[in-house]
């Protein structure tokens, strides 16, 4: 039997009552990077997540932005289940835990409160989560990010991700329980509707998934899922911290490259972690592109020389 937060983290982002990727924001809240083979952007409006992936082979973008649920983020989950909806929690998530999101909550987009580029070009968020459940109320926690290219690849993005959870001891949701964390969350286009896993040596296994949610499981043995769209175009999450079966799979029929529309790809990648109120969270995940061959050359490559540290659960300084 599945754990209450696995089934949170099954329906977290299917909401489709409203399509918010229809409110355009200004092009100047959109910070992009490239490095002429891949581009990416992040969206000061939208807690700093990632709302653009596009690459040589496929120059549209690649991120569902349907509502505040999707896009690339971060998503965590901790305390107990609380039945909320005096307050205006809604209807379809509860009882729910205390899940700070990078986005925004269900009915709103996170306040992003610290950006910068740095010299070698990356890209540096910090953000107040919002809670997901909740319309309009943000989390106490900070969600920092930094977006940039890993070194060497020229279609590889690396991840370095950290939440900070600052919740009053003894609060509402009460000591750390063992919760399923997403590592990040994705959501790609619904063109992306072939699902692989990588099993390592330039070797994939098709994996067939019936529309979610509730979302399928698969166990990668190497860490690494990839969505792949008619014409052999992909991209991979490669998240080594990632210790048990991820949600994985389409949302919706048809195959839309629209990054607005409802149907869409789902990629998360589980652990299981206790959250406390006075913690801190950390992992790294690779986002790669292009063709079977492409990403597993990349991939075999960052796996061997690149150091993956490990998730960091810890009481940050006074």
């Amino acid at each position: 039997m599945r754990s209450a937060v696995s089934a949170c983290v099954i329906v977290a982002a299917a909401w489709v009552g409203c399509t918010w990727a229809g409110r355009v924001r200004a092009a100047d809240a959109v910070e992009r990077i490239d490095n002429g083979t891949v581009t990416v952007g992040i969206d000061r409006e939208k807690g700093s997540a990632i709302v653009w992936l596009s690459w040589r082979g496929h120059p549209g973008n690649a991120v569902n932005l349907h509502d505040p649920g999707r896009l690339i983020q971060q998503s965590y989950y901790a305390g107990e289940l609380l039945d909320r909806t005096p307050e205006g929690q809604h209807a379809a998530w509860t009882p729910w835990p205390w899940n700070p999101i990078q986005a925004g909550g269900v009915k709103s987009w996170a306040r992003t409160t610290r950006f910068e580029r740095t010299a070698h070009g990356r890209l540096i968020g910090e953000t107040l989560g919002k809670l997901w459940d909740m319309p309009d109320e943000e989390a106490a926690a900070v969600i920092r990010q930094v977006t940039g290219f890993e070194s060497g690849f020229d279609n590889v993005v690396s991840l370095e991700c950290e939440l900070e959870c600052r919740r009053q001891e003894g609060d509402r949701w009460g000591p750390p329980v063992p919760r399923h964390q997403e590592l990040p969350a994705c959501y790609f286009t619904r063109s992306f509707g072939s699902l692989k896993v990588y099993l390592g040596d330039g070797r994939w296994r098709d994996e067939a998934i019936p529309p979610g949610p509730p979302w399928g499981r698969v166990m990668p043995p190497r860490g690494v899922v990839a969505c792949f769209d008619a014409t052999g175009q992909g991209v991979a999450v490669y998240s080594p911290d990632a210790t048990e079966a991820w949600n994985v799979g389409p949302h919706g029929q048809g195959a839309s490259d629209d990054p607005a529309a409802g149907p869409c790809m789902h990629v998360a990648p589980i652990t299981t972690a206790s959250l406390g109120p006075r913690s801190v969270f950390r992992y790294r995940a690779w986002l790669v592109v292009g063709d079977e061959r492409e990403i597993a050359t990349a991939i075999d490559a960052v796996a061997e020389h690149t150091h993956a540290p490990g998730q960091s659960l810890a009481v940050p300084p006074p």
